[in-house]
């Protein structure tokens, strides 16, 4: 007897936790939702997405992100940073791979 409540409560509770959660669409979304992860964590505001790959365990997404505003804005500082996200959007990992002024040219 417990051991058919614990199998039910087992189903239950994995059918309660994919419910809700659908898989991202494309690299649109994924990007999107790349975004406002790392904005909330980092707590800057993501200028743009400079690459997006599908990967397996989800996508990969290369976010620009306006670090620190100066006058004028060309001197700015930006940082690119890789984040990870899994097929349904929750953040795996992020990293920040380059910093730069908003006019400097890649070499």
């Amino acid at each position: 007897m417990s051991e058919q409540r614990a199998g039910r409560a087992r189903t239950s509770r994995s059918a309660h936790s994919s419910a809700g959660k659908k898989p991202l669409r494309g690299a649109e979304e994924a990007a999107e939702r790349a975004c406002r992860s790392l904005g909330k964590l980092i707590r800057h505001r993501p200028e743009g997405v400079s690459a997006v790959s599908r990967n397996e365990d989800g996508w990969h997404v290369d976010v620009d992100v306006l670090e620190l505003p100066r006058i004028p804005d060309t001197t700015s500082l930006l940082a690119t940073y890789e984040v990870d996200i899994d097929e349904d959007g929750s953040l795996l990992q992020y990293r920040r791979v380059r910093r730069y002024r908003r006019g400097q040219a890649d070499t």
